[in-house]
């Protein structure tokens, strides 16, 4: 089993940037492809962004792309979100997601363990 725990959350302005980290223990990372959620108040929760455990695959929200970038250092056993030109709607509780998968370019369909999130707030 992994524990995540999510940090660099916090207040920012429009048009600026936040870096988000999700940190991992208790299991080999690098086996897990991990995925950013998030969830704004009144809204159903939804996908931000997703890595393989390789790296070498990602995915993104319609929404994010081309402003978001997530990446990972295995050695450090965390997953980073580097938000960039963020808008007002980019506001949420944003969670980091795990799922330890065999392909290390695949990106899995569902994550069995989740952080306990991390709040974004974007003024405009």
């Amino acid at each position: 089993q992994v524990q995540l725990v999510e940090s660099g959350g916090g207040l920012v302005q429009a048009g600026g940037s936040l870096r988000l980290s999700c940190a991992a223990s208790g299991r080999t990372f690098s086996s897990y492809a991990v995925g950013w959620f998030r969830q704004a108040p009144g809204k159903d929760r939804e996908f931000v962004a997703a890595i393989s455990w390789s790296g070498g695959t990602t995915d993104y929200a319609d929404s994010v792309k081309g402003r978001f970038t997530i990446s990972r250092d295995n050695a450090k056993n965390t997953v980073y979100l580097q938000m960039n030109s963020v808008k007002p709607e980019d506001t949420a509780v944003y969670y980091c997601a795990a799922q330890r998968i065999t392909t290390p370019q695949a990106i899995p369909i569902s994550f069995d363990y989740w952080g306990q999130g991390t709040q974004v707030t974007v003024s405009s």
